[in-house]
């Protein structure tokens, strides 16, 4: 089973929504038997909370369900995950800090190396913005998603 976490800063808009279409995804290459995700957020505010309901309004429209509960990363994800993949470059640098070691550390990446929109290098934060920033993160999620399962089952040599 390969598994990838997905990480925000306060786990309520961004990786539960990459965590969602991940999922949708990995269900519609029926590889939920060999690849499975979850989402934290690099700060444990919003722990036990459900995404932000703009974003799962967002998300409903497009046909994902976000039902994940917010949680804040632990070291021990380095140990219960094989990919870490980060919305921001201060998520990325947040949790290459408290990796233990250098191959903790090459199981962190950034979600927008798997993103082929132009000028885009990360996933922006929507939470202070309009509907647009959240359809914007969902255009970028999207994008990325399909590109990043093929890289984790290229990676890990899950047949697909």
């Amino acid at each position: 089973m390969i598994r990838v976490l997905f990480v925000c800063m306060g786990n309520i808009c961004r990786s539960p929504a990459a965590e969602g279409i991940f999922r949708k995804n990995v269900h519609d290459a029926e590889m939920g038997d060999e690849i499975t995700c979850d989402s934290a957020g690099t700060i444990d505010f919003h722990a036990g909370d459900p995404a932000d309901s703009r974003m799962r309004r967002a998300a409903r429209t497009r046909g994902y369900e976000l039902s994940s509960i917010a949680r804040g990363f632990r070291v021990e994800d380095f140990d219960r995950f094989d990919w870490i993949v980060t919305m921001d470059d201060e998520n990325y640098r947040n949790i290459q800090a408290l990796a233990p070691d250098e191959n903790a550390r090459n199981q962190v990446r950034r979600f927008c190396d798997w993103v082929s929109l132009p000028n885009v290098t990360e996933v922006p934060d929507p939470y202070y913005g309009g509907d647009k920033g959240f359809e914007n993160v969902l255009d970028i999620l999207e994008n990325g998603s399909k590109s990043l399962l093929t890289w984790v089952t290229n990676n890990d040599g899950v047949s697909g």
